[in-house]
């Protein structure tokens, strides 16, 4: 089946052909923790779950943030199918110009088991909201440059007492929620 990788090294995107099987994801990113963002309409792609500990390199697929290499195939409800997307059209999706923000905080990230894409449950007003760390990451880096300083120096030190990041990153999901609230 048609499939795309992009290596985020390289900046390259290959067109392959690759049989889907049981452990062909996992043999692709010789990991057994790989995530699948369906971000793209009827594809998924495939990351490597342990490429921030890994200290690969990150880049945009549209306003997804992917760390490490990305394998990308077709998506017919619950089956894997032949990419449908043009390498132009991918091509035009990707961008690799990641902010210093997101430098240091994915530095930050790689002493730690975070995944970017875990769900998680904040409650806000009493309603149950279902968010993730990328989603905490964007906010944080649409924010001005104190509010930047201010969740590095939080997150350094929540990183180094050791403590457990995907609840401080539900904290700051809070955070970032009342002060949306307030604007």
């Amino acid at each position: 089946m048609k499939a795309y990788t992009i290596d985020s090294n390289t900046k390259e995107i290959k067109s392959i052909d690759i049989i889907m099987q049981a452990d062909t994801v996992y043999s692709f990113f010789d990991s057994i923790l790989t995530d699948e963002l369906l971000t793209l309409n009827k594809h998924t792609i495939h990351a490597d779950a342990n490429a921030i500990s890994k200290c690969k390199k990150a880049f945009f697929l549209g306003e997804q943030l992917i760390v490490g290499d990305a394998l990308i195939v077709g998506k017919d409800g619950v089956f894997d199918t032949d990419a449908t997307i043009s390498k132009k059209e991918l091509q035009s999706l990707l961008n690799y110009d990641v902010t210093p923000f997101y430098t240091e905080v994915l530095g930050l990230l790689k002493e730690t088991d975070i995944n970017l894409y875990r769900v998680f449950e904040v409650t806000k007003e009493q309603e149950d909201i279902q968010l993730n760390t990328e989603w905490v990451l964007y906010v944080f880096n649409l924010a001005d440059e104190q509010t930047k300083e201010y969740f590095i120096q939080e997150l350094k030190k929540a990183v180094d007492a050791k403590k457990d990041i995907t609840t401080h990153m539900q904290n700051m999901a809070i955070l970032a929620l009342n002060a949306t609230a307030t604007n």
